[in-house]
């Protein structure tokens, strides 16, 4: 427990006007009371592909949503699982994280933390750009680190060891990066699940941006205030680990879970590749192969 919760805990009660609720007492966005959520959550960005991932349930306790987050509660192979799409972006990920953690480690009645910790398991699968040219359409890319140029988490006093400083002070001093744009912040991802889902999938440094265009290095109409930022990304490296991809929330999930206590890791289908101008014409049967992956692995 950190400082600010040490704080939150002193104080005793969180205000209704800080952990907003539903008149059902549910968390106010994602819906869910702590008895509908599962331990082990596959989070997908699309509403859609909830339904792919509970499709291989063996039973369906129950489904909600609200807006863009849809969450269906089942058993696969004995295993309780929530599948819950989170939209896109960062500050989609900062709501649904929070969330998440408060559903099992806040008294939602009393509105104060609860004595015993609750770690959950967050899997993340998505789909991402490739960055480097060898990284084939339809190929899965682990995030073994993450550098997020999105500025979410320096909203948040971080806890001690969180952010891997060394790869946040190499990557700032390789690109040279502009002082004008949000300062990089980096993170790793879970050992325990890394060695357990994606021990033989390759992995590599992952770019979280605050936007699709613009921020991943497109342009379109608008000029960009730095165009060499993709020329240079394929070239670090730290700890033997390349950039290989773009997408936009890992940063957001890695940091805000291992400051909360959760376990996070993060597999993305690639659906383009940059350096190669390529983009998929159907990854569906690919993301369904690597969802069913995972499920077995859990």
């Amino acid at each position: 427990m950190n400082a600010s919760q040490k704080n939150l805990k002193a104080d005793n009660q969180l205000k209704a006007s800080e952990l907003t609720l539903a008149d059902d007492g549910s968390l106010y966005h994602i819906r869910l009371l702590p008895e509908q959520l599962a331990e082990n959550v596959i989070l997908v960005g699309d509403p859609k592909r909830v339904s792919v991932v509970s499709d291989f349930f063996d039973e369906i306790e129950f489904k909600k949503d609200n807006r863009e987050i849809v969450s269906h509660t089942g058993t696969y192979k004995g295993k309780r699982i929530t599948a819950m799409s989170t939209g896109m972006g960062v500050d989609n990920l900062d709501i649904v994280i929070t969330e998440l953690d408060a559903c099992k480690n806040i008294n939602l009645k009393t509105r104060t933390i609860n004595d015993k910790h609750v770690a959950l398991n967050l899997i993340r699968l998505g789909t991402t750009g490739a960055m480097q040219k060898d990284m084939d359409i339809n190929s899965y890319i682990c995030s073994k680190y993450v550098v997020g140029i999105d500025g979410m988490m320096w909203f948040y006093d971080s806890r001690q060891g969180v952010m891997c400083e060394d790869l946040q002070k190499e990557f700032v001093k390789f690109m040279d990066w502009s002082s004008p744009l949000p300062t990089p912040y980096a993170c790793k991802a879970n050992d325990t699940l890394l060695e357990k889902i994606a021990f033989d999938m390759p992995k590599g440094i992952t770019i979280t941006a605050p936007g699709f265009y613009g921020p991943q290095g497109r342009m379109i109409r608008l000029p960009l205030r730095d165009n060499t930022i993709n020329e240079k990304l394929p070239r670090f490296s730290f700890d033997g680990y390349k950039v290989t991809n773009y997408e936009m929330e890992t940063s957001s999930l890695y940091c805000l879970a291992q400051n909360l206590g959760h376990n996070a890791i993060t597999i993305c289908n690639v659906v383009a590749n940059r350096e190669q101008g390529t983009f998929a014409k159907d990854y569906h049967q690919s993301m369904s192969r690597l969802i069913e992956t995972v499920l077995n692995r859990i």
